[in-house]
């Protein structure tokens, strides 16, 4: 059996419980350890087989996957932060798929929750926003020209963008093209929930020039839109004396 676990955004105890058992019980562990933390590789058992897969391709990630489970092995493969979003996580079940090798999935605490909470920011603010766009610059992995950063930006929503913090001069200019002035609040988070996390404050405009600052080039989250100022929004309807729900009448 292999277990895809989510490792969380940086912060050991940061992974979820399921996960944490799987890793104690595991006979090999395949972690991304470009950006795992190493110190849940604690966790394991003496004699596990540890594999790194920043060294790895694919086809030796599958091989190992398929040599643990001729030995009747359990196998972790830990993914930095939750594998829905840019874990590259399909095509290792495709091929588990096409080798009849079973497998299941535990979520982990992505980086853009982690995020939100070094920034004590609400992504989605009534009156501001009540929408959240993930995306990221196109580099070397392209993007679809419909979901561009130029065309994600016109809809005004807050955005979490991966991937990018090596193209911050880039990126505003796209967001600027999509709309955004330069003065739209921005933030720039830093290895969220390690202990050199670090956060910026900025604006769409002095995007670029925050990061070289700070020396930020990866490993960060950038979030850009009004809910950044976490102001001026509407009160919330749920807890409004006035508003009634199904479990207590408005008065």
């Amino acid at each position: 059996m292999v277990h895809f676990v989510g490792a969380g955004c940086g912060a050991p105890d940061l992974i979820t419980v399921r996960g944490e058992k799987y890793l104690e019980k595991a006979d090999c562990v395949i972690y991304a350890g470009s950006l795992v933390n190493p110190a849940l590789l604690q966790s394991v058992k003496e004699g596990c087989e540890i594999h790194n897969s920043a060294e790895m391709t694919l086809e030796e990630v599958i091989r190992v996957m398929q040599q643990s489970e001729e030995k009747g092995w359990m196998t972790v493969r830990l993914h930095t932060g939750d594998p829905c979003l840019y874990g590259a996580i399909r095509e290792q079940m495709d091929a588990l798929d096409s080798l009849g090798i079973a497998y299941d999935w535990t979520p982990g605490v992505s980086s853009f929750c982690g995020a939100a909470a070094a920034l004590h920011m609400e992504y989605t603010l009534p009156g501001i926003s009540q929408s959240v766009i993930i995306t990221r610059m196109a580099g070397r992995t392209p993007v679809p020209e419909k979901e561009s950063i130029r065309a994600l930006a016109a809809h005004g929503a807050t955005m979490v963008i991966f991937l990018s913090a090596g193209m911050t001069e880039g990126l505003t200019e796209e967001l600027e093209k999509g709309g955004m002035s330069a003065d739209t609040p921005a933030a720039i988070v830093y290895r969220a929930s390690w202990p050199d996390e670090k956060t910026v404050l900025c604006t769409v405009g002095t995007l670029h020039d925050a990061a070289k600052a700070n020396g930020i080039s990866k490993t960060a989250l950038i979030i850009v839109g009004e809910a950044v100022r976490q102001a001026n929004y509407d009160r919330s309807k749920l807890y409004d004396p006035c508003f009634t729900t199904e479990f207590r009448q408005g008065r």
